[in-house]
């Protein structure tokens, strides 16, 4: 067996699934800085409306 082969293998998968997730992470990140801001809604236990 060629254990360093099959270790080089395993670390260049890793590292190209490494740099996947960073690229999914910083495509999400842009896509939330470029949303618009949602409308906030307060909701109030009934107790603070008065009745």
């Amino acid at each position: 067996m060629d254990y360093k082969e099959m270790y080089l293998k395993m670390m260049r998968a890793s590292e190209e699934a490494i740099r996947i997730l960073i690229q999914a992470q910083q495509e999400c990140e842009e896509m939330y800085v470029s949303a618009e801001e949602p409308e906030l809604i307060v909701l109030r236990p009934d107790d603070e409306q008065g009745t």
